[in-house]
């Protein structure tokens, strides 16, 4: 057990590359054969602590989990587990955390829930409940989950930064999302956010998007400290932890800005993996850096152009659909596109016909509206789907007849041409004085009336803990400016939480106000 043990430290320490090597070597070392053996013999006579430590070294050290002596060790394993202290069934429950489900490993881990059952209240030591709940899993019954849960929080006080930082693994190997632990967590991380290993940076986020935990505080922390020390990180690793952001739906603004300046010097490193990855950051965030936006979308589209000749058809259309949502429009891989579109090359898939079918959609639309040949239309086309409207919205509409005095002020459930869909609609005079009934306004030529559209949208919609809306939301945005109209989004949660007086009021600012006219889009378009 000792032999076995002290070669797993040593072999833990080694990088991927070398671990590979010193397994062959361990493997084919004629003493290691006559070690496996010794313990396939004397298993049954082993203390529980030689045993639970000698399967873990064995598994961490690659040996095959359908060989024979492992297979042994976790039946014995199972005939000894009520012999097990705290200490040996934390090794075990972190060695069974890293094996694949079969017969004799599922019986073991069902094994082992009972035992917990009975022991929780005696467990004091965080690090052995972390494990077990990393080993139990998401399939742990939601009791158990709960009783966890009690046992880790009646030692929270004394919660360390490097428990803080498993804590969050061991919670989302559960599926379990505890915000009286998370949150104590959280703060820990950010008192301590310089001592954080990077992959942790990842584990932390990946953990977070798995327990649909969002913390704008901790985000913004990891944020600032990766932006902060920007200089020491490789680019791929950057661009990785940009990657958990936009999973999350978090605009880390600072460090957005800094890797576009940094692709703009050093675009070489860009290969068709980590362009696909910037394109679809850059664009579900809705974010076009402060400076030199134009070069950083040229050396993007100049990237795209070297790797056309080995890019996928799916791939294509998702980078000609990135740089649309953002304004910009790649004539050469548009071009190629197109072509592929006519040979009906992209709807190769039955379970990627729909997503490829709304993006060429999209696609379409943004090399109509966003040409710089397209001017608005004198009249626009429009169509009331219903006179109801969805439950969500019925306060809206409350409030617009209390502000406005008469639901023939205002069109709802209106759909547009491209496929357009707007809530409300109000039309106004054109200085912006008094709203029009409906029926008047369309006695008057469009030059003399103002066209409101309001967008009731959810808060995923927006990037995390702000109003500013992610990509798609902003081209849509985007293009009903196009259509002649302007547009007010109104993230609808805060909406719906608001007093009815309050919600007039609101409305009664957003309609009357400067800003409803003003037209702060930031985008490519000039550039086309």
């Amino acid at each position: 057990t000792n032999a076995l043990t002290m070669a797993w430290r040593l072999f833990k320490t080694l990088s991927e590359e070398q671990q590979r090597y010193e397994k062959q070597l361990i493997f084919e070392h004629p003493v290691f054969a006559k070690l496996c053996q010794q313990l396939l013999r004397g298993a049954r006579r082993m203390t529980r602590g030689d045993l639970v430590f000698s399967l873990h070294a064995l598994v961490h050290l690659g040996v095959p989990q359908n060989t024979l002596l492992v297979q042994t060790l976790v039946r014995v394993c199972q005939e000894k587990l009520n012999q097990l202290d705290n200490r040996c069934i934390s090794v075990l429950a972190t060695t069974l955390a890293g094996m694949e489900k079969d017969k004799n490993v599922s019986a073991l881990q069902a094994g082992l829930q009972l035992l917990v059952e009975q022991r929780i209240s005696s467990i004091r030591d965080i690090f052995v409940l972390q494990n077990l709940m990393k080993c139990l899993g998401k399939d742990a019954p939601l009791f158990l989950k709960k009783k966890l849960e009690m046992a880790v929080m009646r030692e929270i006080d004394g919660l360390t930064f490097p428990n803080a930082l498993r804590m969050f693994l061991a919670l989302a190997a559960m599926n379990y999302c505890s915000l009286p632990i998370l949150n104590p967590c959280s703060k820990k991380i950010q008192e301590n956010v310089h001592d954080v290993p990077f992959r942790q940076l990842i584990h932390i986020l990946e953990a977070c998007h798995t327990l649909l935990y969002r913390n704008v505080k901790l985000f913004s922390a990891l944020a600032d400290y990766v932006n902060s020390t920007a200089y020491l990180w490789d680019k791929r690793q950057i661009i990785l932890f940009l990657s958990a952001c936009e999973t999350l739906g978090f605009q880390p603004t600072e460090l957005l800005d800094f890797f576009a300046e940094k692709v703009t010097e050093e675009p070489d490193f860009l290969n068709l993996k980590n362009l696909l990855i910037a394109l679809r950051v850059y664009s579900r965030l809705n974010h076009v850096p402060r400076v030199q936006k134009h070069l950083f979308f040229e050396t993007l589209h100049s990237c795209l152009n070297k790797c056309l000749p080995q890019i996928s058809n799916t791939e294509l259309l998702k980078a000609v659909y990135a740089l649309g949502i953002l304004g910009y429009l790649p004539h050469r891989a548009l071009d190629e596109l197109l072509q592929k579109d006519s040979k009906d090359e992209l709807l190769l898939s039955d379970d990627l016909k729909e997503q490829n079918t709304v993006m060429l959609r999209c696609v379409k639309t943004c090399m109509e509206l966003d040409s710089p040949s397209f001017t608005k239309p004198a009249f626009v086309l429009t169509e009331n789907l219903s006179s109801l409207v969805s439950l969500n919205l019925g306060k809206a509409q409350e409030a617009l007849i209390e502000l406005l005095g008469d639901e023939n002020m205002f069109r709802q459930n209106v759909q547009l041409p491209y496929g357009y869909h707007i809530d409300f609609e109000i039309r106004m005079d054109s200085e912006r004085k008094k709203v029009l009934p409906i029926a008047a306004a369309d006695d008057h030529p469009d030059s003399h009336v103002q066209r409101l559209a309001f967008l009731f949208a959810p808060m995923s919609a927006f990037c995390l803990g702000t109003t500013h809306p992610q990509g798609k939301l902003a081209m849509k945005k985007r293009h009903l400016n196009k259509l002649g109209y302007h547009v007010i989004l109104i993230q609808n949660k805060k909406f719906q939480e608001m007093r009815n007086e309050d919600a007039v009021e609101f409305l009664k600012r957003k309609i009357y106000s400067e800003d409803a006219f003003s037209f702060p889009e930031a985008t490519l378009q000039d550039n086309n």
